[in-house]
């Protein structure tokens, strides 16, 4: 492959790289702080999921706006609006993990991990979509 195949390749990609690397850690600190909270410190399944979903989120808006979506939030209002943007969308997907693990880990008995995993995956997806054509969204899109 030519280096011009590559630099075309990154161009086209250049969001969802970065985006895959820091979604991926974004997962393990989520799976991580459930897990610790729920295993180790014996919290109660759904309180476990919240305090690992606020973890992952704070993680991932520091990435996301710095890494990923090279954010162009100038005056207080721009980052002011940016985070709460950020928020809700992740309120939204982090209500559905909530439900996902609520109806197939806690009420359907499924193994938890596996059901964390799953949703996680879901949950990335459309965190994707909504940082990418709302939130983060360029000057030059608009």
């Amino acid at each position: 492959m030519d280096k011009e195949k590559i630099n075309q390749l990154w161009d086209k990609y250049k969001d969802m790289i970065p985006y895959v690397i820091f979604g991926v850690l974004t997962t393990v600190v989520n799976i991580v702080a459930y897990w610790l909270f729920y295993r180790v410190f014996h919290v109660y399944m759904m309180v476990s999921n919240i305090i690992a979903w606020f973890a992952s989120v704070l993680f991932a808006y520091l990435t996301n706006r710095k890494w990923v979506f090279h954010s162009e939030a100038e005056t207080f209002e721009d980052y002011w609006k940016e985070i709460l943007a950020f928020f809700a969308a992740r309120l939204g997907t982090g209500i559905l993990d909530w439900l996902i693990m609520f109806i197939f880990a806690e009420q359907m008995g499924l193994n938890d991990m596996v059901i964390k995993i799953v949703s996680n995956v879901v949950v990335i997806v459309l965190n994707y979509v909504a940082s990418k054509f709302w939130i983060f969204k360029s000057k030059d899109s608009e």
